[in-house]
């Protein structure tokens, strides 16, 4: 569905009647795992990485290729964890019990934030709006949309790609 048939469907009433989306991803402010909000503006000049998170899947492992590339292209980068639990019920803890898991087993030091849906009647806002740029939603955890440095453009990556996959790596680059 394009832009333009999203939005339509938004003003007409569909399912998914939570307001207007958001002009531009640095419009998003969100609470982090901690509950302090994170205002997206913060992020202007760098591409950005938004990854949907499980800590219970077979894809969790993961975490630790996030983490790599968050460390090894941060300058580039900004890597943002959101865990969400659509995907047979993959992530049932709580912010403590998530950030507490990614830093035990995988050292995450990337941007985590609350918890998300990411698909479905109660679909957070920032993936309608990734939606409506890519056309795609999730398909399984640890899906990627990765943003350019001015917001315009999103590139969707499917849950297979690996974070150093040299296809993801060569689009952060570039």
């Amino acid at each position: 569905m394009g832009l333009s048939a999203f939005l339509a469907s938004k003003l007409s009433g569909s399912k998914k009647e939570q307001g207007p989306i958001a002009a531009s991803i640095y419009d998003f402010k969100i609470n982090g795992l901690d509950g302090k909000e994170i205002d997206f503006s913060k992020y202007k000049g760098k591409k950005i990485l938004i990854v949907n998170t499980a800590s219970k899947c077979g894809k969790t492992p993961q975490y630790a290729g996030l983490e790599k590339l968050h460390e090894q292209f941060g300058s580039k980068v900004n890597v943002l964890g959101f865990p969400a639990n659509n995907f047979l019920w993959q992530e049932p803890g709580s912010s403590e019990e998530i950030a507490a898991f990614c830093e035990r087993n995988y050292g995450v030091q990337f941007q985590m934030f609350e918890k998300v849906s990411v698909k479905g009647n109660d679909q957070h806002p920032l993936y309608q709006w990734l939606e409506a740029k890519t056309g795609k939603k999730p398909d399984w955890n640890f899906a990627k949309y990765l943003i350019s440095e001015d917001g315009t453009q999103v590139t969707f990556f499917s849950s297979s790609v690996q974070p150093l996959e040299q296809t993801l790596v060569d689009k952060i680059l570039n």
